[in-house]
């Protein structure tokens, strides 16, 4: 039989997205936003031990923050840090509860000074907790998966949250295949940089790699440019026009924005990748190409099939690999990595990027403790995109500056805390003062992040999550449906849910987090089908 190289991309995505393997383990971290001495930004506390029922005590001294994957590390040493150490301990739900002592370290959420004890529920966790301390340094707590940490190859990607360690073990995957992938993602998260580590690392290498924004391509000229043109074929072709796919022959095409195709591009899109040839536009006799196409799309391309905008064939024949780019409000605490990195890259332009090499812990911090929570806590719309152009706006901005200095301009550029920020800080009471059970919510106040962490939480028990974000159950299904990244046990195929249950061996619980649905209405589709769950 022959070798399949796309069978192996979808083996290996299935044990990815919740086959049969090993649940990673989670716990919770801190995780340094920022610091005094720069080259700490992005060290990290394992609060390993809290997972395991025993308490932490965090000071000036001890413990050591470590770089992810590494073994030696060195304690916050922030002179105006106390001595007298806070506390982190578990909580039963997964989540933490931080003890401030009496004249001890200065500790601000939001703002918001903390006074005694506080908790942290797993949902906040998930969210991410922008801890000030002393008002020079800004720690994030968050839950960490540790699953392949470190890796020794980053592909040209800044950071180490779990989202993009996930991406980089999928990229190194499908890279050496020759197989077609689909990069999905919102505006700005670096699509085009995973399609440039793909083409690194393929046996294409050597050859070109083109990128073409579709989006940008007037509709009426997008078949001559991807596929070229014979002299007179239309009005104002005066001579053969190449075209993108026989420019990148023996190599890689990335195509931005594939949902932006029109309908006639898109038959000639699903011509080529299942032939291997094209018709240049005028021409009456075909061109083979040996091309290795990767798309991108911030659309809902499923959305956009049922609406007739998008051939369905087309999609299953681009999505030969799926990929997720996440969003940075999944990589909270990749941003202060990424911002000092997008800084050291403007400050280098401006001849100053000694700034940042400064190793004494008595100086005031470059990037200011507010602003730093301010970075962690914010919406990100523009993800790392609009980060790179807010960090290029800062530091020009507070040329001649012993700090970074936010006005007015950028500070509405930054835009208001997202509302998840609002109940983590009205969370902030003493336990013994707080009352009993989840205060309420509008439905509105729930972000998807924050959806999605609940729903992972309870194991997808949608009234269990509801219970946890404060709303009521049915406003966790109208979430659902709104989200163009979620979705329910009806939407799921009986192809897909067939090839889940043999992945998986028949275990229904492995089954849900594999495919991010219901538990209940999965086992009601599996009865639908015929299929008898593992164990009953």
């Amino acid at each position: 039989m022959a070798h399949d190289p796309l069978a192996d991309a979808s083996t290996a995505a299935m044990q990815e997205r919740g086959g049969p393997r090993r649940s990673p383990r989670v716990v919770p971290a801190l995780t340094v936003v920022s610091h005094p001495v720069p080259r700490r930004v992005g060290t990290r506390l394992l609060l390993d031990a809290v997972a395991a029922g025993r308490s932490v005590a965090l000071s000036r001294n001890g413990p050591d923050f470590v770089s992810p994957g590494g073994s030696l590390g060195l304690p916050l040493a922030d002179p105006f840090i106390s001595r007298k150490p806070l506390e982190f301990s578990s909580l039963a739900d997964g989540g933490v509860r931080l003890v401030v002592p009496e004249d001890g370290t200065h500790v601000a959420l939001a703002g918001v000074p903390l006074h005694g004890a506080h908790d942290f529920a797993a949902t906040a966790l998930a969210e991410g907790v922008a801890l000030e301390l002393a008002g020079r340094v800004v720690v994030l707590l968050h839950a960490v998966e540790l699953d392949g940490e470190g890796a020794a190859d980053t592909l040209g990607m800044v950071g180490e949250s779990v989202g993009l360690r996930r991406l980089r073990k999928h990229i190194e995957r499908v890279a050496d295949l020759d197989v077609s992938v689909l990069i999905r993602g919102e505006t700005g998260t670096g699509k085009e940089l995973v399609a440039q580590a793909i083409h690194r690392r393929s046996t294409r290498r050597d050859g070109r790699f083109l990128s073409v924004n579709l989006g940008a391509i007037p509709k009426e000229l997008a078949a001559s440019e991807l596929f070229g043109a014979q002299k007179g074929a239309y009005s104002g072709a005066t001579k053969d026009r190449e075209g993108f796919f026989r420019a990148a022959h023996g190599g890689t095409l990335f195509l931005d924005e594939v949902g932006e195709a029109p309908p006639e591009v898109q038959v000639m899109l699903l011509r080529v990748l299942e032939t291997g040839e094209l018709y240049p536009v005028g021409a009456s006799s075909p061109v083979t190409v040996d091309v290795r196409l990767i798309a991108a799309t911030d659309a809902h391309l499923e959305e956009q099939i049922r609406d007739g905008r998008f051939k369905a064939p087309l999609l299953h024949r681009l999505a030969g690999y799926d990929l997720r780019v996440p969003p940075l409000r999944e990589r909270r605490e990749d941003i202060g990595r990424l911002f000092f990195h997008f800084a050291r890259e403007e400050l280098t332009a401006l001849g100053d990027a000694g700034r940042l090499d400064t190793e004494d812990p008595h100086a005031e911090p470059w990037l200011p403790a507010p602003l730093a929570s301010r970075l962690v806590r914010a919406a990100w719309p523009g993800n790392i995109r609009q980060l790179r152009n807010l960090a290029r706006q800062l530091v020009i901005g507070s040329r001649g500056q012993a700090r970074l200095q936010l006005d007015a301009q950028l500070d509405e550029a930054l835009g208001a805390p997202p509302d998840a920020v609002a109940p983590v800080v009205a969370a902030v009471k003493a336990p013994e003062a707080r009352e009993s059970g989840v205060p309420r919510r509008k439905p509105s106040q729930v972000t998807e992040a924050e959806l999605l962490a609940a729903l992972r939480a309870s194991a997808w028990d949608l009234k269990a999550a509801a219970d946890a974000l404060g709303i009521p159950r049915p406003s966790v299904y109208d979430l659902i449906d709104k989200s163009p990244n979620l979705r329910t046990a009806g939407d799921l195929g009986a192809d897909e849910i067939t090839r889940s249950f043999e992945a998986c061996g028949g275990d229904l619980d492995a089954m849900v987090r594999q495919l991010e649905v219901s538990k209940r209405a999965l086992g009601r589709r599996l009865k639908e089908l015929g299929l008898v769950v593992k164990g009953t």
